[in-house]
């Protein structure tokens, strides 16, 4: 069941209320998970119920989506801006530097987040901000139209094509490698929730400038990448192992750019292992470190 916790942060305007969804679950260290753009915590639900045997898992609604109200006046949807607003959630909730994972958008999120020294572990799961111009071009055109293509079905089109596989993969396999394991009930949530994303088109706008190239220092990070990613290609994690040389760069075999769904258990481990220290126990089975060769 998701709760709603609203804080103040400042803005360009003053203080101004900002009013996140999130669900909370488990015992332990806590573990924040950040979704990716245009979708909603429950993008986490494969690996949730893994992650919050060993730890206590808050997985929101990014503001201005899924059910998270939009960014006020006066705060962007800028990478400068969302942090802060991350940290104030934070001390919202009564966290004090917790672990985070995030995917795409919310990995960008994350790795910040570890620079700036607001949590004490990063996963980061196809994380943006590590394309070149053509890469970043690409992936915005294929956003951009998955967006459309939400926009112009109507509800019960949606619900009709998520009761087969084959719908399922037409609706969803631009992010999964293995969109039929994903249920009927969890593509039409998905979908909804990419087409009412308040904050879609002015974090796509802010993004267009987006790098990450500051290395994250101090703390275990570990950077995730799908060998079947279809939006940010996988030889975008060499880059961020040059980035951030202390980072251990896995490979997520057989995995899209929601690895999470294609395989619940080996990105469950990997985010576990990085709270762990970075050098925990074996995974549950092989994450290779990512080679040159596997640009």
């Amino acid at each position: 069941m998701t709760t709603t916790v609203s804080f103040t942060v400042d803005s360009a305007h003053g203080p101004r209320p900002v009013s996140v969804e999130y669900e909370r679950t488990g015992a332990g260290e806590p573990l924040v998970l950040l979704h990716g753009i245009g979708h909603h915590h429950q993008a986490w639900d494969p690996v949730t119920r893994i992650l919050a045997a060993e730890r206590e898992v808050i997985a929101l609604d990014l503001p201005g989506f899924g059910a998270s109200p939009g960014l006020p006046d006066g705060v962007p949807y800028t990478l400068e801006a969302v942090v802060p607003v991350l940290g104030a959630l934070f001390e919202a909730l009564g966290l004090d530097r917790p672990h985070v994972a995030g995917n795409s958008l919310g990995g960008l999120f994350a790795l910040e987040l570890g620079r700036t020294g607001l949590v004490r572990s990063v996963t980061a799961l196809s994380p943006a901000g590590f394309w070149n111009d053509p890469e970043r071009r690409y992936a915005f055109m294929t956003l951009r139209a998955m967006r459309r293509a939400a926009l112009a079905l109507p509800e019960p089109a949606i619900e009709r094509l998520s009761r087969s596989a084959a719908g399922r993969t037409a609706l969803t396999s631009t992010i999964y490698a293995r969109p039929g394991r994903r249920s009927p009930e969890a593509v039409v949530a998905e979908t909804l929730a990419l087409r009412g994303a308040t904050g879609f088109h002015q974090t796509l706008a802010a993004g267009g400038s987006v790098s990450f190239t500051d290395d994250v220092k101090g703390i275990p990070v570990t950077v995730a990448w799908g060998t079947r990613d279809r939006i940010l290609l996988r030889r975008q994690g060499i880059r961020a192992k040059h980035v951030i040389p202390e980072a251990r760069l896995v490979r997520l075999p057989g995995c899209g750019h929601v690895p999470m769904n294609d395989d619940p258990a080996l990105v469950a481990r990997v985010i576990l292992d990085t709270s762990r220290g970075g050098d925990g126990a074996p995974l549950h089975r092989p994450a290779r470190v990512a080679a040159p060769q596997d640009a």
